[in-house]
């Protein structure tokens, strides 16, 4: 089993602590393959193929309804065995002869959650696919639905130590991937040749999959903010752009880096990477408890702007990372979250499209400590910090 029986009864408990709070029976939490963190917080599982729900009760043991597909495989490796199989969570048009199938009402009637007087938790329901939600609106006729996303979801912030752990072996494991990868950078390679041999080497050392598909860009590509490998090969001079997020038990490391083709680098390019390492340098001064997100993007920004690539920003420059790679809090311009101690920031810079340089991505990560960011990976940190060219 992936997750501990201790986390595990730790996570349940605070979250029945606020079915009590909210006086709510009982609460549904969303999840499928793209949007694994709420169902993997209390499970260390996820469905493959089809999609599902957690059922966490106020008192008493939790359940997974999903379908007949998943079932057999949730028993062998989820820490929630009791499951249920719902039609709507099911591979469309597949028929299952010898499975057990049941409605949400059958479930909810038999758990005692029924009539006009209930109302019911909802986790991820701006995720839910809308024929999930049409069928739990039917099933449930009288029973009022309540979003405490946001609720649950501050229970992800501040990482444990187990968790801690998880993060920390990710990113071990991303820091192989890409010394696997780096040494491939030069003229005729081709963008998913690289890429295959940083995935590959991911999976040799314990990554179970991966939280994006991983990002190997040359040239104009690299201006595409998140580009998948293509056929095409690497020239020389080429801006060559780099990420990949490996798993571990669930939990995301990552890497962000960029190179140019055989080290011949115009002055475009040069003085691009330059200054997105020092904005990386920048950001992560700023990455103390106390600070808040909107504070610690607009120092990096005035100086991304001022070094001229006010145009060519996407992305905020730092967000947290935990069961998916990017995932909130987000510290955007509009940001109000505190950074707190326990946390596990992601510095990621990047300016896509600038004149004969295109796209530059500097990314690695950091937990929050009372005496300020200590890094998931001290190879990465140090290797962007030292990129002067």
């Amino acid at each position: 089993m992936l997750l501990p029986e201790y986390e595990m009864k730790s996570r349940l408990k605070k979250v029945q602590d606020l079915l009590v709070t909210k006086d709510l029976p009982g609460t549904l939490v969303y999840y499928d393959e793209l949007n694994i963190a709420n169902g993997w917080y209390l499970s260390g599982w996820c469905p493959q193929f089809e999609s599902g729900c957690l059922f966490i009760p106020r008192q008493g043991e939790p359940m997974i309804l999903g379908g007949p597909e998943s079932e057999p495989f949730a028993k062998t490796d989820s820490a929630i065995k009791k499951t249920k199989n719902i039609p709507v969570f099911m591979v469309p048009e597949e028929e299952y002869p010898n499975a057990t199938i049941s409605s949400f009402a059958e479930v909810f009637d038999e758990i005692g959650i029924k009539g006009k007087s209930q109302k019911l938790g909802v986790v991820g329901l701006d995720k839910m696919p809308f024929g999930v939600y049409q069928l739990l609106k039917k099933d449930l006729l009288g029973i009022d639905l309540v979003d405490i996303t946001t609720e649950y979801e501050q229970f992800r912030k501040i990482k444990s130590p187990w968790e801690q752990e998880q993060i920390r072996k990710a990113f071990a494991i991303a820091d192989q991937s890409f010394q696997m990868m780096k040494p491939l950078v030069r003229e005729g390679v081709s963008e998913i040749e690289i890429a295959g041999a940083g995935e590959g080497k991911a999976r040799s050392l314990g990554a179970n999959w991966f939280a994006f598909k991983a990002i190997v860009a040359s040239g104009a590509r690299t201006s595409g903010v998140v580009p998948t490998a293509s056929d095409k090969k690497l020239q020389v001079g080429e801006t060559v752009m780099m990420g990949l997020s490996p798993r571990y038990n669930g939990y995301a490391g990552v890497f962000g880096y960029t190179m140019v083709v055989d080290g011949k680098f115009n002055e475009a390019q040069r003085r691009c990477i330059n200054d997105m390492v020092e904005a990386y340098r920048i950001t992560k001064s700023n990455l103390k408890p106390g600070m808040i997100g909107k504070d610690i993007n607009a120092v990096t920004h005035e100086f991304v702007t001022k070094q001229g690539y006010g145009k060519n920003i996407v992305c905020p420059f730092a967000h947290t990372i935990g069961l998916m790679e990017a995932e909130a809090p987000f510290f955007g311009p509009n940001s109000n979250d505190i950074l707190q101690a326990g946390m596990t920031v992601c510095v990621d810079v990047s300016v896509f499209s600038v004149p004969e340089a295109n796209g530059v991505r500097f990314e690695s990560a950091f937990l929050i400590t009372d005496k300020g960011p200590e890094p998931l990976s001290p190879y990465m940190d140090q290797l962007i910090l030292n990129t002067k060219v």
